[in-house]
């Protein structure tokens, strides 16, 4: 299963602190650090922050417009209810004032907000309109709306969209901050990882705090940097100042834990975020995945239903219909199945990108040629990893193996990107390689996989066990023979001729030099 990806719209960041990458951390400081996060600050059932910097004057009253501004300008994501009273605000004051451009970017970009956090795409047009509302009021130095125009780009998944926004939102406003969280996620949708550590440093330089800590994470992770990404998004948890940023990072924190195979760590980071704010539905479908791993199936199979009833994304009845399929509760996912189509069919009628779930749909679980189709599209639009990794397992499926390899190898090629540690890419490039008869990388890959995740799907995670078992142990090979010389090689000779010694003369005697 893949992390969520996208991250909060309405965010800002905190004070400048030191750049760059940060040292990693030893096995032994790392646990203390986690732990410390998970552990230590979870007393009696309550979530009690560490102190980390001087208190505050107390916030507004929940559901104000007031609480709303107050965790934008501070960084933080936004309470649904906060939301919603930001939007009637400034619904309300617009109809006063209709050439406010600023009114109109907040207002579009609290509708994308809303439209991510609650899965409702409904809301993406009502965005649109408004952010466009404000350029026409304002075309000139209007960074505000095009920060938000990129921020639905993303969203939607239009990810060369979002970056035509962002870069020119930049031209605008070179040092703006807001800009670069919005350029990572289109950065890393193309497939760009270079510009999109760029853009991360960048962002360091400007601005620092919980949510670059945790936007930091997400990067981390993706360059294989598992330490730092885990200490990071532990630093943005404790550095959270309300509720709703804790659920947040601790969603978060617990989505890293999970592609470690930490499901029990995981577990206690989603069940930790759903008490800091029960609204954070991603910490939901967390929950189910973990227990579902932990043998815990009635209650993960409640909790999936409970997320899907408040945030109905396509990729969490994906997560549920191989779960009861699993189960072999084949109806019931058939009926997980069939919603993810009308999920997916009724976003994009609204301008969402679904190509890269609804493959993956397809090539487990549908026409294996269709979801071929649609991903050799996708990747001309986004040639990212998740991309690469779904479109070869998807030729795979259609039985063309000498191509699928060679994308299940671009998720594993440093030069292109392919640095994460993914239980699920390793197991597709495995099975890839089994049905090439190449036997010893598919056992090694497999074997990589499930040491990563054990696990990583419900159906995969067995089926990579089953390969394990008929590709059986390594052949036991005799040990090399020891190195010996060879003996010379004699060529005949003609003799030579046998030598006789001969006597030397005698020495002649002196002679005398007197005179005779």
């Amino acid at each position: 299963m893949q992390t969520e990806e996208r991250q909060p719209v309405l965010t800002g960041l905190q004070p400048q602190e030191p750049s760059g990458r940060r040292p990693r951390l030893s096995p032994v400081a790392q646990r203390a650090l986690i732990g410390v996060v998970v552990g230590g600050i979870v007393l009696g059932g309550v979530l009690v922050l560490l102190p980390t910097r001087e208190a505050v004057p107390p916030a507004p009253a929940p559901g104000s417009p007031a609480r709303a501004k107050t965790a934008v300008a501070a960084g933080a994501p936004v309470a649904l209810r906060d939301l919603a009273a930001l939007i009637a605000d400034r619904k309300a004051h617009l109809r006063a004032h209709p050439r406010d451009e600023q009114a109109w970017a907040v207002l579009g970009s609290a509708y994308v907000e809303r439209a991510r956090r609650t899965a409702t795409p409904a809301y993406y047009p009502k965005a649109e309109k408004a952010l466009l509302n404000s350029l026409r009021s304002n075309p000139m130095g209007n960074a505000a709306a095009l920060d938000g125009l990129a921020a639905l780009a993303n969203a939607r998944g239009d990810f060369r969209t979002a970056k035509k926004w962002g870069e020119t939102a930049l031209k605008e406003a070179p040092e703006r901050w807001t800009t670069y969280p919005l350029l990572i996620d289109a950065y890393t949708g193309l497939g760009d990882y270079k510009a999109t550590r760029k853009a991360l440093e960048k962002l360091q330089k400007l601005r620092s705090g919980p949510a670059v800590k945790a936007r930091a994470s997400r990067v981390y992770w993706n360059l294989g940097w598992r330490e730092d990404a885990a200490a990071s998004i532990a630093d943005a948890v404790v550095g959270a100042a309300t509720p709703t940023e804790q659920a947040v990072f601790l969603q978060q924190a617990g989505d890293l834990a999970w592609e470690r195979g930490d499901a029990r760590r995981s577990l206690r980071y989603f069940e930790a975020a759903l008490r800091a704010d029960p609204d954070e539905h991603g910490a939901r479908a967390g929950q189910g995945r973990a227990l579902a791993a932990l043998g815990r199936t009635s209650e993960a199979l409640r909790a999936y239903r409970t997320a899907l009833a408040k945030r109905p994304a396509p990729r969490y009845a994906l997560e549920l219909g191989e779960l009861y399929q699993r189960l072999g509760l084949d109806g019931e996912a058939r009926a997980q199945y069939d919603l993810l189509r009308e999920r997916v069919r009724q976003e994009n009628a609204r301008g969402v990108d679904d190509e890269l779930i609804l493959g993956l749909l397809e090539a487990d679980h549908g026409d294996p040629l269709v979801a071929v189709e649609r991903l050799r599209a996708e990747w001309k639009r986004h040639p990212g990893i998740p991309v690469a990794d779904a479109l070869g397992w998807a030729l795979h499926r259609a039985g063309n193996n000498e191509e699928a390899i060679t994308f299940a190898m671009k998720t594993m090629d440093k030069e292109h990107g392919g640095t994460v540690r993914s239980a699920l890419y390793v197991y597709h490039r495995g099975q890839i390689e089994r049905d090439l008869g190449l036997t010893g990388p598919a056992r090694r890959h497999l074997t990589e996989a499930l040491r990563i995740n054990p696990y990583f799907s419900p159906l995969l995670a067995p089926a990579a066990h089953e390969a394990l078992s008929v590709l059986g142990e390594p052949p036991e090979e005799a040990p090399p023979a020891p190195p010996t010389t060879p003996a010379p090689v004699v060529t005949p000779t003609t003799p030579a001729p046998v030598v006789t010694p001969v006597t030397p003369a005698p020495a002649p005697a002196p002679r005398s030099s007197a005179p005779r």
